[in-house]
């Protein structure tokens, strides 16, 4: 195994919006591994020791040791070399708690932002928190204040380990978790710094164990790094954990970083005058080697950073243009499922598309609205790249524009809109048709057993060889059956109404319904025919009869209405009900007992009823009169009125059950709507603060960019924890919609308010975070101090006279005359063309940014790539494509030889290539 490859460059294009991602991803699977907790305790551990150990001091137990406060501001005061307040020496624990307040106020002084931790959690041994409290000092005092090139703390910390380890094979650091497994990340850090120390040759890629326990031990050893991870953690974690790692990797940093700024002071700043080449001067060989190395190393980094950049921006491009089609595709499938509102026929098939949608609003869509906003973030990053590298604008493809994807978007809305009533609707209505069907199928099977044989009854003509006493008995049991009859004409005029309303209703089995419904009305008709023709033949028989047992004839009559009425009374203890609210069930509840207060009523009827008969067989047996006792007016017997009043008895109870159970139901339906609404009282306002928030932060900016970007991750990094909170409330929501509950008083919120407000804020907290990542990247790139940047936002807000973010013209007009700027009316509609180039009317943060840093931008300009170019071939007019081989890395090298025309100038060669021209092209350039 090599050591150092001699061709290899660096040149790795750090994707700052991939690695947060990636780490995001990896939060939360820490969250879920206790892994984590163990790596954590032991790196934090140590690292603090060997600060302690300055002031003769250590911890053994992180959570214990920090809890009284006094080890911790002396922690504090060590690393940071200033004096904290004097410590309360009490052990009682209030003295404890203003200890840790001491000492977290004076963090706060530095700028950081403690978030949810609390002395009272430190004081309590709160694992968790302790162990942030400290990531939040390493952080502060141990990664913040690095810097590589143009990135810092955490990102300055992975550039700084890919620059020193590019030239090492079997090395690629990517990140601070996975990229460290084999330790060979480690000991090609030590080797680039001292090789004295370690023979990279020697190791072996297999043996990563081997490999760490070596760097470790050598960094205890002989650069006081102390020893603050265990191998076998490392290799056998899938994902070791990564504020462990960053810490460890921090110490490397702070240990070689001296030896390095002393080295830079050696390597001139500028390169000589040619004149200068040519004198003489008495200097040692191997610093005059490393001044020609290292300015042919500057000048191929220049070329690598602008090709570089090159490259990246045609990755975004490709990247934009395949994430768009994917969404594009996506929207033009799902617009049809959305807009079909062909209605099932029975309960499970609407139940089901009811899942279906579920699982689109829980499943299938929050991923594409991330998608859609970071495709917006890309764009406008990629523009704002494109601009500040001098580049031409980006155009995506037709069809294919924000706007483009922001109206396939707002249609797909549109056809949501709407879907998820229609479905509780349909359910509501096949609810209603099955609760409506069953109840026509008990009504008509009552009635058709009622009526079954009565047609055959009044055709008879028994009548006609009947005696006096008999025919007078016939009639009174036909006047008998006339009140029955008449007792049924609302459950016929019922069944009829319920079959019409299943009709409007539009029930899948009306057909049936429908032809049940006219057999029992034809049959109805054709009864009340029938009754009035025998009616009719009676009452002409009657003349001719004179006899009538009166007791029988009264016992018709009070007992028919009688039967009817617990014919009545049990159809309506048997018959089914929905009820929604507890008040509801309660009416059911109430009138039930009124049902039973009427009971002993009744049975004092039946009782009267049950003497008529007992006096029917007592007068046929005090006058031995020879007749049946069986009464001939009525088809109600002694038996059935006992049987139906012991059915009546026996559904009492029945009913009761049933009525507690749904009152048991009801009121677990009202706890579910209480949860929920307790739920969405709160999380409806925090959504709202937060919204809040984030609009105040987004004008009230005063402070450095970076701190308002930790600010706003801090936002986000509570708003994503909030995640939880929204879950449980969709879990509830899925009980209330399962127990077909509809509606909640308790709550002026709905899920659907709560989705878009969350929606909304995700996107909002993205959109404000990516403009400052845009400032931040406008400021560094043009070279702009933090006062000015802050004396910008104080200009701009000074102006902003709705404190909305925009200007209008006159606003501007008034800014740009405060700032010394004698305009006319042309020059300042050439001023308006720049920064309001498509006539909003407003203008932008952004662009009032770039129209004051416009003149002072420092950027790489074709003329200082040709210059490098020249460097490159030793001050020829063209360059040969071994020249370029040998001295950029191979793909850009190739990318070079591709693109760059041949030279025909003057003393042309064969293989020569004009850099002039490619340099030229590269910046929109015709010619120099």
């Amino acid at each position: 195994m090599n050591q150092i490859e001699p061709g290899v460059q660096y040149n790795y294009v750090y994707d700052e919006d991939e690695y947060m991602i990636q780490e995001e991803e990896w939060d939360r699977d820490l969250l879920l591994d206790p892994a984590w907790e163990k790596q954590q305790r032991k790196t934090f551990t140590a690292w603090c020791n060997s600060h302690l150990r300055k002031a003769g001091t250590q911890i053994e137990n992180i959570e214990e040791d920090f809890r009284n406060g006094l080890k911790l501001m002396l922690l504090l005061e060590v690393i940071s070399g200033e004096r904290l307040p004097k410590p309360d020496r009490g052990k009682m624990r209030f003295h404890k708690i203003a200890n840790v307040n001491k000492a977290l106020d004076y963090i706060a002084s530095k700028g950081v932002k403690l978030v949810s931790i609390g002395a009272e959690e430190i004081v309590d041994g709160n694992v968790k928190m302790t162990l942030g409290m400290i990531w939040t000092i390493i952080l502060r005092f141990a990664i913040q204040d690095i810097s590589v090139e143009e990135t810092s703390a955490k990102e300055g910390l992975l550039l700084w380990c890919q620059r020193k380890t590019a030239p090492y094979r079997n090395v690629n650091i990517q990140n601070f978790h996975t990229s460290w497994k084999d330790g060979l990340g480690l000991c090609a850090l030590i080797h680039r710094h001292r090789p004295d120390l370690i023979d990279y040759s020697k190791l072996n890629k297999d043996d990563p164990i081997g490999n760490i326990n070596l760097a470790m031990e050598i960094a205890e050893k002989h650069l006081d790094i102390p020893k603050m991870l265990d191998a076998e953690d490392i290799v056998n974690t899938p994902k070791p954990d990564e504020r462990a790692i960053m810490t460890y990797v921090s110490c490397f940093y702070h240990a070689f970083a001296g030896a390095e700024q002393h080295a830079t002071l050696l390597v001139p700043s500028h390169h000589p005058p040619r004149s200068m080449l040519c004198v003489r001067i008495p200097v040692d060989r191997a610093v005059l080697f490393t001044y020609c190395v290292l300015q042919a190393e500057t000048a191929a980094n220049r070329i690598c950073k602008v090709l570089a950049v090159n490259q990246e921006n045609e990755r975004l491009m490709e990247e934009y243009e395949r994430l768009a089609s994917e969404l594009l595709e996506w929207i033009r499938r799902t617009i049809p499922w959305l807009e079909n509102r062909t209605p099932e026929k029975t309960m499970q098939a609407m139940q089901k598309k009811l899942e279906d949608f579920r699982d689109y609003r829980r499943k299938h869509k929050p991923p594409k609205v991330q998608e859609k906003c970071q495709l917006e973030i890309n764009f406008n990053t990629l523009q704002t790249k494109l601009r500040i590298s001098n580049r031409p604008a980006f155009m995506p493809s037709e069809g294919k524009m924000v706007s483009d994807i922001a109206g396939a978007w707002q249609r797909l809305e549109q056809a949501e809109k709407g879907y998820e009533e229609w479905l509780l609707n349909e359910i509501r209505r096949l609810e209603r048709l099955e609760h409506l069907a069953e109840k026509f199928r008990q009504k008509a099977s009552t009635h058709e057993t009622w009526a079954y044989g009565k047609e055959q009854i009044l055709l008879q003509k028994d009548y006609e060889s009947a005696s006096l006493t008999e025919v007078r008995a016939l009639l009174r049991k036909h006047e008998a059956f006339e009140s029955d009859l008449a007792a049924h004409q609302d459950r016929v005029e019922q069944i009829a109404a319920i079959a019409q309303e299943l009709n409007e209703l539009d029930y899948h089995d009306a057909v049936n319904v429908n032809d049940r419904c006219q057999k029992i009305c034809d049959q109805w008709d054709r009864l009340g025919t029938l009754t009035q023709k025998r009616r009719e033949a009676l009452e002409r028989m009657e003349k001719l009869l004179e006899t009538i047992d009166q007791l029988h004839l009264e016992f018709a009559k009070r007992a028919a209405p009688f039967n009817n009425w617990m014919e009545g009374a049990m159809e309506d203890l048997q018959d089914m009900f929905i009820v929604h609210s507890i008040e509801e069930i309660q009416s059911l509840i109430t009138a039930h007992e009124q049902f039973k207060a009427t009971l002993p009523e009744a049975d004092g009827e039946r009782q009267s009823i049950m003497a008529i008969q007992n006096e029917v067989e007592k007068v046929i047996q005090s006058y031995n009169i020879r007749i049946s006792s069986s009464n001939p007016y009525s088809t109600v017997t002694m038996d059935e009125l006992r049987t139906k009043w012991d059915k009546v008895k026996q559904l009492v109870p029945i009913r009761d059950q049933s009525l507690q159970e749904e009152l048991a139901r009801q009121h677990a339906n009202e706890r579910l709507r209480r949860q929920f609404a307790a739920q969405a009282n709160a999380i409806g306002p925090w959504i709202q603060n937060k919204m809040e928030e984030i609009a105040r932060s987004s004008i009230q900016i005063t402070g450095a960019l970076e701190d308002q970007m930790n600010q706003l991750k801090q936002y986000e990094h509570n708003i994503i924890n909030y995640k939880n909170n929204i879950d449980k409330l969709e879990g509830d929501h899925q009980l209330i919609q399962e127990a077909l509950v509809f509606d909640n008083k308790h709550t002026n919120y709905t899920m659907e308010h709560i989705r878009v407000g969350w929606e909304l804020l995700l996107t909002t907290i993205a959109r404000t975070i990516n403009e400052v990542e845009t400032q931040i990247l406008t400021r560094d790139a043009k070279g702009i101090t933090q006062e000015q940047m802050n004396e910008f936002r104080a200009s701009f807000n000074h102006f902003d006279r709705r404190k909305n973010g925009l200007m209008d013209h006159e606003d501007f007009r008034a800014c740009l005359i405060s700032m010394g700027y004698d305009l006319g009316e042309a020059e300042f509609a050439r001023i308006m063309t720049l920064v309001d180039p498509n006539g909003q009317g407003t203008v932008t943060f952004q662009s009032f940014i770039d129209f004051m840093t416009r003149e002072t931008a420092d950027t790489d300009t074709a003329e200082q790539v040709i210059a490098s170019f020249r460097i490159l071939a030793s001050d020829k007019p063209y360059i040969l494509a071994e020249e370029l081989r040998r001295e950029l890395p191979p793909d850009q090298a190739q990318y070079c030889i591709k693109r760059m025309p041949a030279y025909s100038g003057p003393g042309s060669v064969p293989g020569a290539l004009d850099y002039a021209a490619f340099s030229s092209a590269l910046y929109g350039e015709s010619d120099l």
